[in-house]
């Protein structure tokens, strides 16, 4: 382990974990730190995935948080910034892991040349900065991965070391604990290894143990931790297999079997992406080894078997980034050795730590103003706004009501107000898939049904007049533990405060009818370009003004 490097990987890491406050992905705070906040203040929003009748995640990744929760909620801090805080130093330091790991494959497969070039390229990477620090499975998939990588044995030349295979196989489970399509990665790794030892009976036999052992004891765990949270004898990796491997998945949309190599690729790597292509064609070459083509096997092999999925985002084959910038630094450090030895070293950074052209440098830092900007401006308002619901008197919020496509914001893990527990009085669309069977181009959700006509919803499901007692909502979403199929019989209460994007209310009727009734704008945020229609024009504050404000 080399110790500098550790520091600056934690350094920065942690840094942009602070810094961030943009909003990627709803899974960041509903998928971790909701349920986190549950466990230990008792209150939080969980989806569909923790309160359906078959559960589909495991506690396992969620649980990382409560310690942080507990202790905060023990010294008295949960009511300052150290509540969001503290989470964000714990990925920070997770993520970390990534940066100091992928060096030491970079070490194992290309040797010690490539290491500082391929730590250059991981702390600088837009996707790393823009996902490795936040609270996302993904994140630390990607952590855990690179770990496990780092002690598989890419040298068939070097002798075989049970510890390091012993290693590789618990963080290989890990991973796939907290991931469980991560098990793609390890079948192919796990069939080089067992082909490797085709002719060596006792080092099979060993590894096929260990092998065994630490999956089974991986799969105890998790099912008795999954069991004792859900209160049933619970195996969450089978239900998350099987609703992703069912239509249910499409419900978030589908993309063309090339979506990886057309879309998600160009924009992970971005300015690193001639260096991967270029990487790749030496590491086929005469330069490279047979730990080179296993490596580039491994990401073709992955990225093959996802595109056969038709719901793929970019965050699902974050794990081969790495390996990736692994190759990216090959191509990068012989590019440099190839003009060092045919112009005057004064033209090159002769003197920089790294072994890299200047122009290459350039270009590999251009993705750092991108990245800057995405995670510091872009979408901004959806995580600001919660700040400023955090500074209003309890006298002044008493209810709350997103009126935005669902999961825009973070909700009970940054609100933390505990006079709003009640699912009524903090309450926000709903978008559950169809677990009952419905087809999936008929079906439509609360958000659907709501933007469909917002004017229509609004008079259908809310009363005609606010009632300024702000009582909870009876019913402002579907609840999924519900066994029979999903309904329209939503029914709100005006909340004191409404939470919304500006082009509702260039929805016809909208702003009139909130006028009308006694709202008024008291609070507004721009966030940037914005593709997604629903989502334009900033987060907008209105409030009820009989109240006073």
């Amino acid at each position: 382990m080399r110790a500098r490097q550790a520091i600056l990987a934690l350094a920065v890491r942690v840094t942009l974990a602070l810094a961030t406050w943009s909003f990627f992905q709803p899974d960041e705070y509903f998928q971790s730190l909701e349920v986190a906040h549950q466990i230990v203040f008792g209150y939080g929003k969980l989806t569909w995935e923790w309160v359906s009748p078959d559960p589909i995640r495991s506690i396992l990744y969620p649980a990382l948080n409560v310690p942080v929760y507990w202790l905060l909620g023990v010294l008295g801090l949960d009511h300052t910034n150290a509540l969001i805080w503290g989470p964000k130093i714990l990925h920070g330091i997770l993520a970390s892991g990534t940066d100091i790991w992928v060096c030491e494959i970079a070490q194992r497969v290309f040797g010690d040349r490539y290491v500082s070039t391929t730590m250059l390229l991981s702390l600088t990477s837009f996707f790393h900065g823009l996902c490795l620090s936040r609270s996302m499975s993904n994140s630390l998939e990607t952590t855990l991965t690179t770990i496990a990588l780092s002690h598989f044995p890419w040298d068939t030349s070097t002798s075989y070391s049970r510890v390091q295979i012993r290693k590789l196989c618990i963080f290989a489970a890990l991973g796939c604990a907290v991931r469980p399509t991560n098990a793609i990665i390890w079948l192919y790794v796990f069939v080089i290894l067992f082909w490797r030892f085709k002719a060596e009976p006792r080092a099979l036999f060993s590894c096929t143990i260990d092998v065994s052992v630490i999956c089974l004891s991986t799969v105890t765990l998790l099912y008795a931790l999954d069991s004792a949270y859900y209160g049933k004898a619970t195996i969450t990796p089978l239900s998350f297999l099987r609703i992703n491997a069912s239509a249910v998945s499409l419900f978030y949309g589908s993309s063309p079997w090339h979506y990886y190599i057309s879309q998600a690729i160009p924009i992970m790597t971005m300015t690193a992406l001639p260096y991967v292509l270029h990487g790749t064609w030496l590491a086929l070459g005469p330069s490279g080894s047979v730990a080179s083509k296993k490596l580039l096997g491994l990401i073709v092999w992955t990225i093959c078997v996802y595109s056969m999925a038709g719901h793929k985002e970019w965050r699902f084959i974050h794990p081969l980034l790495p390996l990736m910038h692994v190759v990216a630094a090959k191509s990068l450090v012989d590019l440099h050795r190839s003009v060092r030895s045919t112009r005057h070293p004064r033209k090159i950074m002769a003197q920089f730590r790294f072994p890299i052209n200047a122009r290459d440098l350039m270009l590999v830092l251009l993705g750092l103003p991108f990245l800057c900007y995405v995670l510091f401006f872009h979408a901004r308002a959806p995580v600001e706004v919660v700040h400023y619901l955090r500074g209003v008197p309890m006298e002044d919020m008493r209810s709350v009501g997103f009126l935005m496509p669902c999961h825009s914001t973070p909700l009970h893990a940054y609100l933390h107000r505990p006079e709003l527990a009640d699912d009524g009085r903090v309450w926000s669309l709903g978008c559950e898939p169809p677990l009952r069977g419905q087809a999936i181009g008929e079906y439509h959700d609360q958000t659907d049904v709501f933007y469909d006509s917002p004017v229509v919803y609004l008079e259908r499901h809310f009363p005609k007049q606010v009632d300024p007692s702000f009582p909870p909502s009876r019913r402002p979403s579907t609840d999924p533990r519900e066994i029979t199929s999903f309904g329209n019989d939503w029914s709100h209460e005006w909340p004191q405060i409404l939470v919304i994007f500006g082009s509702l209310l260039s929805e016809p009727g909208v702003r009139e009818l909130l006028q009308r009734i006694g709202y008024r704008e008291v609070w507004v945020k721009e966030s940037g370009w914005e593709g997604d229609r629903r989502r334009q024009g900033g987060v907008r504050v209105w409030r009820y003004s009989d109240t006073g404000y």
